[in-house]
This record gives C-alpha cells, structure tokens and sequence, in this order.
C-alpha cells in the first residue's frame, strides 16, 4: 500500500491489503476494505465508504460535492458495496440533505465515463454500460443492466431484473422484470434471458409476462390493470412486487409500445 507517488491523507482508513497506485489522491474521512485495488490518477474525496475487494480504475472521481446548488457543505457520504468495479474516468457523488448518501450495492460493475449523480440509490450486481448517467435522486433495483448512453432523469425508479437497451431517455419509471426500448421509452416485453440467467423457473417467466399483458397488452389503464391482476392473478412475491411498483411510482410507469406505421 506505501505507494510514495500518491496522496493518502492521515485521516483516511485504509484496511489490508489494499493496493494505491501512483498519482492517486485520497482524502479525509474516507473508508476502505480489505483487498481493493486503486488505479492511478484516481481521486477518492471525503466521504467515501468504500467495500471490500473493489477494483476503482484510473481517472475515477469518487465522493465529490453534488452538482447540485442547493448543496450547502453538509456532511454526507458515497456507499460502494464489496466487489464493485468502478471502470475509467467514472464520477459518484455524495448525497445532498435528501437522502445524506449516494449507494452502489454489491458486485457492481460501473463502466467507463458513467455518472452516478447524489442521491441515488443503486442495488446489487447491476451493469451500467459506458457512458450511461444518472440524475440525482434515482433509485434502481438489483440485476439492473443500463445498455451504453442511456440518461435516467431525476427521480425516476427502475425496478429490479430491468433491462434498459442503449441510447435511451428515461423519463418514467420502468417496472420490475421488463425490456425498455425505442424513444419514447416503452415496453417492449420481459426480461426473458435476464430471467433465465438468473434461475427464474419458466413457470415463474411465464406468470410475470402474463401480468404485463394485462397492464400493457389488453387496452385497460393502469387502475383497471392493477385491479384485474389483484382479482385474477394468484398472490406471489413477483405479482406483489409489480403491483407494490406501480403503486409507489411517483412519476408515473412507462407506457406499451405501438407502432404508428
């Protein structure tokens, strides 16, 4: 860890084992694990709460002040889980007064030049693919993967297992298990092969692209949708979990898809 060509700051707490490369910068009032790996030219700032065997690539900023002008100096923090990689010249900011943290969970892996902005929530193994950006405030669920350049507007949730294809706008909020695609954003079906890959039984598939025919393929409105799926589908975790979904969501749900040709 005795790099002399980096900057550690006496009051940062560095775990064994941890590897600092030459030009790096560590500040004040930061965390880190045992076994991570710190790339050159990285900056890690106050605040940073860093896990165990991460691997933060050079040029990454991590725990910078929030873009955000309400942003008054208040003392705030980044939570990156164990075995997350931050990949080159991706920046995390620390919270605002709202949520006080910005969170990356577990087994992450955040792609070069990605912005994860204050406030947001991230969960377990997602993939954010080069370029993609979050606002402020955004909350995602576990085994989200966000294809290359795609922009999530403040605020906005996008539920567990979702798959969101590149160079999307994301407006509003995206439903557990879907595909996003196409301008505006729209669901275009489940997440079949992200499912599979997880060990979903085809039963299971089968119940939850059931679901979303009757919220998007059967011309019924959200309210008549939720109720249609509560009377008539069976109780499970995966039919709750939409249904809890659409009934937080503060932006409103994506739309269905239909063609104009």
């Amino acid at each position: 860890m005795n790099q002399p060509l980096a900057y550690i700051h006496p009051g940062a707490k560095i775990s064994k084992n941890v590897v600092v490369e030459p030009f790096t910068t560590i500040h004040n009032n930061v965390i880190i694990g045992d076994g991570t790996w710190i790339g050159s030219n990285v900056t890690i700032m106050e605040g940073a709460r860093i896990g165990k065997n991460c691997n933060i690539f050079p040029g990454a900023v991590i725990s910078a002040p929030p873009q955000d002008l309400k942003y008054d100096g208040e003392d705030t923090t980044v939570v990156i889980g164990d075995n997350t990689t931050i990949r080159e010249c991706a920046t995390i900011h620390k919270g605002t007064s709202d949520r006080m943290k910005t969170v990356i969970g577990d087994n992450c892996l955040i792609m070069a030049y990605c912005h994860v902005a204050h406030d947001c929530i991230v969960g377990n193994n997602c993939i954010f693919s080069n370029n993609s950006t979050l606002a402020g405030h955004v909350t995602i669920g576990d085994n989200v993967i966000l294809a290359g350049l795609v922009a999530v507007h403040q605020f906005v949730s996008i539920g567990r297992h979702a798959f969101v294809t590149g160079g999307s706008l994301v407006r509003k909020d995206v439903p557990p298990f879907v595909k996003a695609a196409r301008e505006p954003l729209s669901y275009v079906g489940i997440n079949s092969v992200g499912l599979r890959r997880r060990d979903f039984e085809s039963d299971k598939i089968r119940e939850i692209q059931n679901i979303y025919r009757i919220l998007y393929q059967k011309n019924y409105n959200n309210t008549q949708a939720v109720q249609i799926i509560e009377a008539e589908m069976e109780a499970t975790p995966e039919r709750d979990e939409i249904l809890q979904f659409i009934r937080d969501s503060q932006r409103g749900i994506m739309k269905g898809y239909f063609s104009t040709n």
